[in-house]
């Protein structure tokens, strides 16, 4: 992709018409192909991210108590290290 757009570069300065658009189509054609690499390489993120909301939210719901209390231990300490700065 580095090379493509290079090549575009290259193009652009001399602002050849067919050299140019040449240039252009291979790069937008890299360019799809890595964002669609992308959008696979982080589906799996996705899917992980979606099972642990997922359990969390059953083990709140499970247990509430227990939750609040994380939080509020949570939220104690975030304030307490807040204040000390």
């Amino acid at each position: 992709m580095i090379t493509d757009s290079e090549d575009l570069l290259k193009a652009a300065a001399t602002v050849s018409g067919e050299g140019f658009a040449a240039a252009r189509r291979k790069f937008e054609e890299e360019l799809a192909s890595a964002k669609a690499a992308l959008a696979a390489a982080s589906q799996p993120v996705f899917d992980r991210t979606r099972e642990t909301a997922a359990a969390a939210d059953g083990y709140v719901r499970g247990n509430p108590w227990s939750a609040v209390g994380v939080a509020l231990a949570a939220g104690a300490l975030l304030g307490f290290l807040a204040a000390k700065r």
